[in-house]
């Protein structure tokens, strides 16, 4: 292996560790609200929590690019409000 094939092998070890850290941080408490409470939310919150095993990550992504986008509602809502995301050009 060059290091080049160790670079990107670090990458994703680190990546995949990190994204482990935090879905567990998050993950748990989220799961634990979800099995002890009645609240009205419950069924919207378990829904976006299992979005990920439904539809594939890059329907996911779109679906972020078009809500973060500048025409999509937090896009609009961060503009009105000052803030901007960073502008991502594909061609």
């Amino acid at each position: 292996m060059n290091p080049a094939d160790l670079a990107a092998v670090w990458l994703t070890l680190k990546l995949a560790t990190t994204t482990t850290i935090l879905l567990l941080l998050v993950g748990t408490p989220i799961a634990w609200w979800l099995v002890r409470t009645r609240h009205w939310t419950k069924g919207a919150i378990a829904a976006v929590v299992t979005l990920p095993l439904v539809l594939p990550p890059t329907v996911l992504g779109f679906y972020l690019l078009v809500l973060l986008g500048p025409d999509g509602a937090v896009g609009r809502l961060m503009q009105a409000s000052g803030l901007q995301l960073p502008a991502l050009h594909f061609r």
